[in-house]
């Protein structure tokens, strides 16, 4: 039997039984149990991120779960996890990206370059924030969490005209019909590992890993490996406003990232080219080369 540990929202139930009925089509005998496990960050819905601990409170209480020997893999969203894993524990599995670009859903299915001066845009990620008021400095940005239905919800209750949220999670959820634009990925650059499903595992469990192997989109895994690369060399997570995305073309991969402060003021971006193999070079020569242009300060 597996046993796997996952948040107990919408999205992340729906990622915990992809990857259920993905093991069980290649291996139907195995019994597949899902464990809900509460974390930080969904106990505390009302603090910004970045005042709490960054996507690591996502992650934290599931891990150590992993680590007790509690659960046997852990789903996440790869964005939300950290760019440095505790020690004893690897993404053992990466599956094939979906749409990683961020979606505008507006009233009045508005355009996000059509909305008046003043209007009120929620989104809960510093990325997103400073991307929005460097792209858009006549916007209002209002901070918003909680899980996709529930800022949806928030686009009424608190007379918002616009939120920003994740393509892949409106489309995994059924909500679809309610992007009024993919906002290109120049404009809001995404966040590491943004559309793809991550899971986590023991170094040492061989059989679960063994399993898990047979998951992996090579294609995803490289720019994943880019991406995370770049966040750590960074050496932050939503607390710096930072995107990172890499796209595979055949033997090559490119990618595109950026830092800057807060408000958007002070934006550094670059992109850069090169082989799948050198994936991880690549992704810490993205970052210094931002450095270089003056990100350092």
């Amino acid at each position: 039997m597996l046993r796997i540990g996952t948040r107990g929202s919408q999205l992340a139930l729906w990622q915990a039984n992809f990857i259920r009925s993905e093991i069980n089509s290649l291996f139907p005998d195995i019994k597949i149990n899902i464990e809900i496990i509460k974390t930080e960050g969904d106990i505390n819905i009302n603090s910004p991120l970045a005042e709490i601990g960054g996507k690591g409170v996502f992650v934290k209480d599931i891990e150590a779960a992993l680590l007790s020997n509690k659960i046997d893999l852990a789903v996440h969203s790869m964005k939300d996890m950290p760019s440095i894993l505790p020690e004893d524990l690897k993404i053992s599995a990466v599956t094939k990206r979906k749409h990683a670009a961020d979606a505008l859903v507006s009233k009045d299915n508005v355009q996000l370059k059509d909305l008046k001066p003043g209007s009120k845009v929620g989104t809960g990620s510093l990325r997103r924030k400073a991307q929005l008021m460097h792209h858009f400095p006549s916007l209002d940005i209002v901070p918003i969490r909680g899980n996709v239905d529930t800022r949806l919800k928030k686009l009424e209750s608190e007379n918002l005209d616009a939120i920003i949220l994740a393509v892949a999670g409106l489309q995994r959820m059924g909500f679809g019909d309610r992007i009024s634009q993919i906002i290109d990925t120049d404009i809001l650059i995404p966040a590491p590992g943004q559309g793809i499903v991550a899971v986590e595992s023991r170094e040492d469990d061989n059989n679960t890993n063994k399993i898990l192997s047979n998951l992996n989109d090579l294609n995803s895994l490289s720019e994943s490996l880019l991406e995370r690369s770049f966040l750590r060399s960074l050496g932050g997570d939503c607390n710096i406003p930072a995107g990172c995305y890499a796209r595979v073309d055949g033997e090559s991969i490119n990618a595109i990232a950026f830092f800057s402060d807060e408000y958007g003021n002070n934006m550094f971006t670059d992109r850069i080219s090169g082989e799948l193999s050198e994936a991880e070079i690549l992704g810490a020569t993205l970052f210094n080369n931002l450095k270089e242009k003056g990100g350092s300060d």
